[in-house]
């Protein structure tokens, strides 16, 4: 098995323009029974992600969130595991359940900032404000029952809150970023969006692609235009690939397995 960062589509940090690109998954708060993950749990899957066989080149995590399951404003003990296992990261910050639950999201990387320094900092490749929060506000996320979302108006007062927390600590200059899906991006009421980031996520899957003609033979034409269609609104700013397989990956080796009998 040849394995390629765009064949199994967990490209997590790759940027379309850059010359080298960052490589890792995505991971969620908690493990696949549903119970919390702890730094134990985050430790041996950044491991696992490094020294996957022939998939040389896994050295980034994204984050979902900065709150440690189970409590309300404790740092997500992945940033430890980060720091310990040497992975950059993709700050993650959810911004759809409200005011109150950002700030305790704020308060947990102020405080992961001010306890761990620039062991963690230093490993900062970007935060980025929610996930696909517009496109379960939009018209296609309701009709989806996508769930809670988030306006427009709520992400860019949320980036303006966190640029103002950051500012005189070791976060600040971070590149900021929200990420969403080409169908939110291109929806002209989301682009005040665009205007106050660094750079763009991109959330891409071809799979549930509705808006143009499908199937398997499609996949690398219908994943490329949306990439096309989220550069054409990005008002020159680069443009981040960060799909994820389901809801985070507990476990790449079985994925990739997975994928290699698919194949």
């Amino acid at each position: 098995m040849q394995v390629k960062s765009f064949a199994i589509i967990l490209n997590a940090l790759a940027t379309t323009s850059a010359a080298q690109a960052l490589q890792g998954f995505n991971y969620g708060s908690t493990s696949h029974d549903g119970s919390c993950q702890g730094y134990g749990g985050f430790k041996e899957l950044f491991e696992r992600a490094k020294n996957l066989p022939r998939a040389s080149g896994f050295t980034a995590a994204r984050l979902y969130t900065s709150i440690q399951c189970g409590t309300s404003a404790d740092p997500i003990e992945a940033y430890q595991a980060a720091i310990d296992t040497d992975t950059k990261i993709l700050v993650g910050l959810w911004a759809s359940a409200g005011r109150s639950v950002f700030e305790n999201e704020l308060n947990a990387l102020i405080t992961a900032a001010r306890t761990l320094g620039a062991a963690f900092t230093d490993r900062i490749v970007g935060i980025s404000v929610g996930s696909e929060d517009l496109y379960r506000s939009s018209p296609e996320g309701i009709a989806n029952n996508a769930g809670v979302g988030a306006t427009a108006e709520e992400i860019q007062g949320y980036v303006g809150w966190l640029r103002d927390w950051i500012r005189g600590t070791l976060l600040e200059g971070k590149p900021i970023t929200h990420v969403d899906t080409w169908t939110a991006w291109v929806r002209p009421e989301n682009h005040g969006v665009i205007g106050v980031v660094d750079f763009l996520g991109h959330n891409s899957f071809p799979y549930f692609e509705g808006t143009r003609p499908n199937g398997i033979n499609k996949s690398s034409d219908n994943f490329w235009s949306a990439v096309a269609a989220t550069e054409s609104v990005a008002q020159g700013k680069a443009n981040h690939v960060t799909p994820y397989l389901g809801n985070h990956v507990t476990d790449p080796h079985s994925w990739l397995r997975s994928w290699a009998r698919a194949t």
